[in-house]
């Protein structure tokens, strides 16, 4: 059973809890992704961050992206993988969590991203078919 860590990006960049949002919004642009792992000075993951947190909570809201931090968005339990888990159990908790990327995490440290991207290019089809199915129905149903 293949290990999340062989289909994994390992260079994933992470927004400091300390920087703004204007810098997530910047880094997303540079990245070319809608979404970024909030990390603490100690490297430990405090959420994830979204374009679309970005607009509706701060700039729909009337806010200051210049002012407001990345700690700010970072609410909840940020749902996450460990880097030895199996591909399946990854599968598994994008589906149950509705999300399509999870950080990777080693000795409590963020050490990458799985993407239903990356499951796609590397894992059975039938099985990749069926995650962009649940999450994308579930997406069109609360859109």
């Amino acid at each position: 059973m293949s290990a999340v860590r062989e289909f994994m990006t390992t260079d994933a960049k992470c927004i400091k809890e300390d920087q703004t949002l204007e810098d997530a919004a910047r880094m997303m642009l540079d990245l070319d992704c809608g979404s970024l792992p909030i990390c603490g000075d100690d490297g430990k993951l405090r959420g994830m961050i979204t374009d679309r947190d970005i607009v509706l909570k701060c700039v729909a809201a009337g806010r200051n992206p210049r002012e407001v931090m990345a700690r700010e968005l970072a609410s909840g339990k940020p749902h996450w993988v460990d880097a030895d888990a199996s591909v399946d159990d990854a599968i598994e908790i994008m589906e149950r969590h509705q999300v399509r990327r999870l950080p990777v995490i080693a000795d409590h440290k963020l050490v990458g991203i799985l993407s239903q991207g990356d499951i796609a290019r590397n894992y059975s089809e039938e099985r990749v078919g069926e995650l962009v199915e649940h999450i994308s129905e579930r997406h069109h149903m609360s859109a």
